[in-house]
């Protein structure tokens, strides 16, 4: 392993869309979804341990969620886990790590990634892992990692690139398009040259930096001028000082859409970001009607292609209820259209807007 390979896990959201199991003071990648044994933060941290040393991988979270790390990955070193005063999306997450880890080893090279993957074939992900630091060792470049597409899935982003390769296995990306329409979708997917976007890059720090400075010159400011007292003592005085100044923005919007030499590594190794409830149905084993249940006590009859997610303890009776969500928790039960499911996070805001926090 290289010393100079470093991973930034970023952990900090709230997974709203997989409500009501992801709560705001416990989020999905603290979660078992699938019903595996491990969490996904657990799963992304062994995951990354085969890459690089754990002395080198960095769990970047919400100051409320620093605990719950604690105790889930234990493996980790204390200080590498890096609490951030505020949400404020990727950028900043991104820049905080950067600017951290040039004080700490100029020549670092780096993937940031999210803590909620789902990653089938580790082995496969390992090899397109280590194209990418290879990649971007020899050329200053921004990485992205694409997913080879299945279905014309209207929940994901999608990154278009050149035909021709830059390097062995290695495009220039041409754009980036967000979440398209199902008609859009299909088109992508028939043109041949379109693939998910994991959200998973990788790029020499020094590299980075310099397209902060190009890019998110504001944002970049407010981190050099307090980068001295990262890895010290008034590195959590900083924070405090940086980030009510940052813009709210992803690294994809504030810096690779922008950026001119940005590339992409076309890959599958059983990816799903897990972003829904329908990418968990997916993903997880089936009966025969292609119900996936998570719960030992549940008994179907006359049920299809439903998404059934329960308490062990609980005794659930399902009969002739055809593609839904039914998602069963101590204070929350919810029974939704799996064609609805993108709007959860809607259903999300109408329950804050009357009935408050208390079910959040």
């Amino acid at each position: 392993m290289n010393k100079h390979h470093y991973v930034a896990i970023m952990a900090g959201g709230i997974g709203s869309r997989f409500w009501p199991m992801s709560r705001t003071n416990f989020p999905k990648q603290f979660l078992d979804i699938l019903g595996t044994g491990k969490t996904l933060i657990q799963q992304t941290f062994e995951r990354y341990s085969k890459l690089v040393p754990a002395s080198n991988i960095f769990i970047i979270t919400s100051q409320e969620y620093v605990s719950i790390v604690k105790d889930q990955v234990p493996e980790i070193i204390e200080e590498n886990i890096l609490a951030e005063p505020s949400r404020k999306n990727t950028a900043p997450c991104i820049a905080y790590i950067a600017f951290k880890l040039f004080q700490k080893d100029p020549e670092a090279v780096m993937i940031a990634a999210p803590a909620d993957n789902l990653i089938l074939e580790t082995s496969e992900f390992i090899k397109t892992a280590k194209k990418a630091f290879s990649f971007v060792e020899h050329i200053n470049a921004l990485v992205t990692i694409g997913i080879k597409p299945t279905t014309p899935n209207t929940g994901y982003g999608y990154i278009q690139h050149d035909t021709l390769m830059a390097a062995p296995e290695v495009h220039k990306v041409k754009t980036f398009t967000e979440k398209p329409n199902a008609e859009l979708a299909k088109a992508f997917i028939a043109s041949g040259d379109f693939l998910w976007n994991a959200g998973i890059f990788t790029w020499k720090v020094k590299t980075l930096l310099t397209a902060f400075e190009k890019y998110l010159p504001e944002m970049y400011e407010v981190f050099a001028a307090e980068k001295d007292k990262f890895n010290g003592p008034k590195e959590k005085q900083a924070l405090e000082e940086i980030y009510p100044q940052c813009t709210n923005i992803s690294i994809d919007f504030g810096i690779m859409e922008k950026a001119d030499n940005v590339f992409v590594i076309p890959a599958s190794f059983g990816w799903s970001d897990l972003g829904t409830w329908n990418s968990a149905w997916e993903n997880k084993d089936k009966d025969y009607f292609g119900n996936a249940v998570v719960g030992d006590n549940v008994i179907v009859v006359d049920a299809h292609n439903c998404m059934v997610h329960v308490p062990d303890n609980k005794l659930v009776m399902l009969q002739g209820a055809n593609d839904f969500i039914i998602v069963d928790t101590k204070d929350v039960l919810l029974i939704c259209k799996k064609e609805k499911e993108q709007e959860i996070k809607e259903y999300v805001a109408e329950v804050k807007r009357n009935k408050g926090d208390k079910f959040l």
